[in-house]
């Protein structure tokens, strides 16, 4: 399935589209150089291929095209990171990293 991941950035969401659908989200907040992975969603009829994890990608490679880190809180995202040893330079980590 070829699923583009854009960054809607009027509602603060990566979103995975066919087309002009849009099939999963992932919202975020930036905290500085930190943006907030919290919470990700894909439509029901494309649960099981696949969407989830591209847009994770996707959103995480956009993450570090910006230069900025990422703190994952959304459960998805933090696992999908623990699979994923090659995006664990993304992942912000003590007090100053909030900045």
């Amino acid at each position: 399935m070829d699923v583009d991941v854009v960054n809607a950035t009027g509602p603060h969401r990566f979103e995975a589209r066919l087309g002009e659908r849009i099939t999963g989200v992932v919202a975020y907040r930036d905290r500085g150089r930190v943006r907030e992975l919290i919470h990700t969603e894909v439509d029901a009829e494309f649960e099981g291929q696949g969407v989830a994890s591209d847009l994770t990608r996707g959103a995480l490679d956009s993450i570090r095209s910006e230069g900025r880190l990422v703190r994952p809180t959304c459960p998805y995202v933090t696992g999908w990171l623990s699979r994923h040893q090659d995006y664990q330079d993304l992942v912000a980590s003590g007090p100053g990293a909030r900045a």
